[in-house]
């Protein structure tokens, strides 16, 4: 409060409540939306990691004159905490230390019951991945059951799902105006709790709470609903009952335009974790000298909640902007000219759109590259390139890179931007993710495959030696998808050992809220086409696929042989296992004994 005291805010309009460490730094959340307030002329407060156990905790910034804002933060809390498996993680990256327990399990809900037990008439509005993924019915994989919509377990006033800046700044507005946040209704963006016979506008009903906890199918058919209205421009309010009461979602917030990026981006953060913190924070770390050029992903895959959070359309900031805030990044001490990063979350999708006559404002595809890259979408290849061109160029700049995912898929159809990346941009190993290489399989994860994967990675190690550069890559990789099954897996450790690629870990399927691949997880069934789909659940299944992958570690051994006797391919254990010839890729795509690490972190889906 004294910091708000000294600016001479006596009362602040707004209180965001978040479960990470503040971090004045536009790659997080709440403080790229606090700012982006305060830039509209509200007075804005930050609790960050409160003291559930103690209401005071939500009490030291004193009453806010409009609402709290409430976050989990950058992770589910659930994903947080909890591995694969089931067992409790030890770390946090969010949390000065590293240390773990800094917020509760189901955050949201937790944080939006103490900021009511500490002022019982302030509104409060929830958002956030955690809330964004969860405000339809949905399935837990940590409780093994379908929730309601999170907006009902909470008891918050409002949600806020996908980036937030237009919705929440419409709340702040119409609540500054004067207005009853009851008649804050109609905020596109936002989901609220409703009557079903009070709704005045046009909507589409999906199967309610109560029918999809009783039916698998009827999940299923919600969610292909809920899909079909994702798109910002043509997408239509979604009812879901709730027992007496309904959901009410609005449609999708409009992507935020070019020049309003330029100026949420230019807004003057410190870049830097609150002074009062004494630990390093891991998280921070990693991000600190990365550029985000754009948002959004067109990739649609089924695993991930991007797409479903950030939406399909890219939203690119202009050159002079990112070349802007390169050079005042480049200039601080602790960067020291080392850019680590410029890209967002898929590198090689800045400048992308869709040239269809009125720009896919009609489109209901939920992927713009799956089952092929689509005609109208424009893929930006010398918009990319020279962005990475000027910026390695830069007087300030001593190195950059590109240590964001990319699509290989897309880096085919991109010739100047691929070369550029390997030549200048790779430190050494290259982040892609094909994340499965079986044909079936990446079918249900709406994945290019093993053909395109092939073509990629002779190009990359054919260009790297060219240019005289030591480098291999990261291949991601997931185990326990839905539609995989062991003897998928074993197909795929023989393609590895064709590519002479070796992971060192592998991502178990984790289903997430909201995303395709949980949806088929839950209800055996996938949702467009009404196949079923196998579906691996018990623990030893998941634990023979993983094993496979992971076949050069002594441990995996006996998993790997009862793997091959389940399917019965005993005979090709002695590809699986390498017989000792094949090993790791090196930074020059040849052989070595040392294994590079693929390990997937898995907050950025």
């Amino acid at each position: 409060m004294q910091e708000s005291l000294q600016r001479g805010w006596h009362e602040l309009d707004v209180v965001f409540v978040t479960g990470d460490a503040y971090i004045d730094h536009p790659a997080f959340g709440v403080p790229l939306l606090a700012r982006w307030l305060e830039h509209h002329g509200f007075r804005v407060g930050i609790i960050a990691q409160p003291d559930w156990q103690n209401i005071d905790s939500f009490r030291t910034l004193g009453r806010p004159k409009l609402f709290f804002a409430v976050t989990a933060g950058a992770m589910d809390s659930m994903v947080a905490h909890y591995t694969p498996a089931g067992k409790l993680r030890h770390d946090d990256a969010y949390t000065p230390g590293n240390r773990h327990g800094a917020r509760p399990n189901r955050a949201t809900i937790v944080y939006t019951s103490c900021c009511k037990a500490a002022y019982r008439d302030v509104p409060v509005v929830i958002g956030g991945i955690e809330a964004s993924l969860r405000r339809f019915s949905h399935y837990d994989y940590w409780g093994d059951k379908v929730r309601r919509s999170i907006l009902f377990d909470s008891k918050a006033e409002l949600l806020v799902y996908g980036m937030g800046e237009r919705s929440l700044l419409a709340i702040a507005q119409r609540l500054k105006n004067g207005e009853d946040y009851k008649s804050v209704t109609d905020v596109c963006g936002t989901a609220v709790a409703a009557r079903p016979g009070q709704i005045d506008s046009l909507y589409v009903e999906i199967p309610s709470y109560q029918e999809v906890v009783a039916d698998r199918k009827k999940y299923a058919e919600a969610f292909r609903l809920v899909a079909h209205e994702q798109n910002p421009y043509c997408g239509r309010a979604i009812l879901q009952g709730h027992g007496d009461r309904a959901l009410l979602c609005n449609p999708p917030a409009m992507p935020l335009t070019s020049e309003e990026l330029d100026l949420l981006y230019s807004l003057e953060f410190t870049r830097l974790p609150h002074p009062s913190y004494q630990e390093p924070i891991a998280a921070w770390e990693q991000i600190k000298s990365s550029i985000t050029t754009h948002r959004g992903c067109s990739g649609g895959c089924s695993f991930c909640a991007i797409t479903h959070h950030q939406g399909k359309f890219i939203q690119s900031r202009s050159e002079r902007s990112v070349l802007h805030e390169i050079e005042r990044v480049a200039a601080q001490k602790w960067c020291r000219g080392s850019i680590s990063d410029i890209g967002g979350p898929t590198a090689n999708m800045f400048g992308m759109k869709c040239t269809a006559p009125d720009r896919g404002e009609s489109c209901r595809r939920d992927s713009c590259l799956y089952p092929s890259i689509c005609r109208n979408l424009y893929l930006a290849d010398k918009e990319s390139l020279n962005l990475l061109r000027k910026a390695r160029n830069l007087p300030a700049v001593r190195h950059t890179a590109v240590a964001s995912g990319v699509r290989f898929d897309l880096l085919l159809r991109q010739p100047g931007y691929f070369a550029e990346l390997v030549a200048n941009h790779v430190g050494g190993l290259l982040k892609v993710a094909p994340e499965h290489l079986c044909e079936n399989v990446v079918r249900i994860m709406h994945k290019p495959g093993e053909r395109v994967f092939a073509v990629f990675l002779e190009m990359f190690r054919r260009m790297s030696r060219e240019a005289g550069k030591r480098q291999g890559v990261v291949p991601y990789l997931i185990s326990g998808h839905p539609g995989c099954t062991i003897n998928d897996m074993v197909d795929l450790a023989l393609k590895l050992k064709e590519f002479g690629l070796r992971v060192e870990q592998v991502q178990d399927f984790t289903p997430t809220p909201g995303t395709l691949s949980t949806c088929i997880y839950y209800s055996g069934i996938d949702p467009f086409s009404g196949e079923s789909v196998h579906v691996p659940r018990g623990a030893k299944e998941k634990r023979l696929q993983k094993a496979l992958l992971l076949a050069h570690l002594p441990e995996s051994r006996n998993d790997v042989l009862e793997a091959l006797r389940v399917c019965n391919r005993e005979a090709d254990g002695g590809v699986v296992f390498g017989n000792g010839a094949e090993q790791g890729e090196s930074r020059n795509g040849k052989q070595t004994g040392r294994g590079k690490s693929a390990h997937s972190v898995r907050s950025r889906r």
